[in-house]
């Protein structure tokens, strides 16, 4: 099922959660609404459930305005942050309740009932766990509970809020890989909310990055992360390092090095600042070129596989980041205090007026 979002805001008090907010979730693909807190991920979610009502604007399921519709007739199922499994109810009884409360004439029979919610233990394979209770189970296969309730009634979209934030690191890295491959089953449009960047940029075939109530861009997720549409977007998918700049027609001189910006040909003379992540920046222990930058080793952190580099830029005490690998770094053998050479690769140049960070 497809879904539109068409310019929708919404205000709680004085406080505008989302500004004017459109958006098309295809069909069949698995969506992440990636921001900080604050920026809309989880209203615009329930708008979409028919939890909250837009203030203005529009919601369309497959062309149908479903915008004052209630939840029970959007054919939505909807996963919550910390499970909300029934306490007092067994993992079979959970994922049956939905099937159960159903109005008499479109109730399943008891059988039919069982098979679907057996059917379903298999999917999140938990068939031995039908007897216990919430307590019982680990917060992953209770999360993996709250998935299968949602889906027993079969619904045309799930939307999950933040569904894996209330999980230790292993078992959210587990989860988000399963809940891939449970996509990839079951096809059903689905559009998940979360601020890690890592979690959005694995499981999701489309990131939608918001702040402050807007999208600031929608796209693929390797897309979005080589090509960010601002400052805003770059910073927020992962550390940058900023270098100030200067574009004149199409052209920039980044730290002394000037480089093509085609998509500002038009401006003449505009203060800018170039991104570089840190593992775009190579380190050398030479200066191989005018491109090389100068810079002293304030730190050095290694990080599982890749090892960390704190550098201080000689000519203004600007820091860099770098990142090594494992590899790079045994053989670059750098040393704190030491002065090396930094040049910085796929830079993202902005113009100052246009964005702010």
């Amino acid at each position: 099922m497809k879904i539109e979002t068409q310019n929708i805001n919404k205000h709680f008090g004085a406080f505008h959660a989302l500004r004017n907010v459109s958006v098309d979730i295809p069909d069949g693909q698995l969506v992440g609404l990636l921001g900080p807190s604050g920026s809309g991920k989880t209203t615009l979610l329930r708008i979409m459930a028919g939890l909250e009502t837009p203030d203005d604007g529009r919601i369309l399921f497959d062309g149908r305005d479903t915008t004052h519709l209630p939840p029970r007739e959007r054919r939505v199922g909807f996963v919550f942050q910390h499970y909300a499994l029934f306490r007092h109810m067994t993992v079979f009884e959970n994922i049956a309740f939905g099937l159960r409360i159903q109005p008499k004439a479109q109730r399943q029979a008891e059988g039919a009932i069982r098979e679907r919610v057996m059917s379903l233990l298999q999917l999140i394979q938990l068939e031995g766990l039908a007897a216990r209770y919430p307590a019982q189970l680990s917060g992953g296969q209770r999360q993996r509970v709250a998935l299968a309730r949602a889906l027993a009634v079969e619904p045309k979209v799930l939307l999950l809020d933040e569904p894996f934030g209330a999980l230790d690191a292993k078992v959210r890295k587990e989860l988000r890989r399963w809940l891939r491959e449970l996509h990839d089953t079951i096809h059903v449009t689905s559009v998940f909310v979360t601020h890690d960047v890592e979690e959005a940029l694995e499981v999701a075939d489309r990131i939608v990055v918001m702040n402050t109530g807007r999208i600031e861009q929608v796209g693929a997720p390797d897309h979005v992360y080589e090509n960010p549409a601002n400052p805003f977007v770059c910073n927020f998918l992962g550390n940058v390092n900023l270098f100030h700049a200067r574009v004149h027609q199409g052209r920039a001189l980044v730290a002394g090095v000037e480089v093509a910006v085609p998509e500002h040909a038009e401006a003449n003379n505009k203060p800018a600042f170039a991104a570089a992540r840190p593992h775009d920046i190579e380190v050398t222990r030479t200066c191989r070129s005018s491109d090389s930058i100068g810079v002293m080793v304030d730190h050095i952190l290694p990080i599982g596989p890749i090892v960390r580099l704190q550098l201080r830029r000689t000519d203004n005490r600007d820091l860099i980041e770098a990142e090594l690998s494992k590899d790079q770094w045994r053989t670059l053998k750098p040393v704190t205090g030491e002065y090396l050479y930094v040049e910085p690769h796929n830079l993202r140049v902005f113009v100052e007026e246009d964005y702010v960070i």
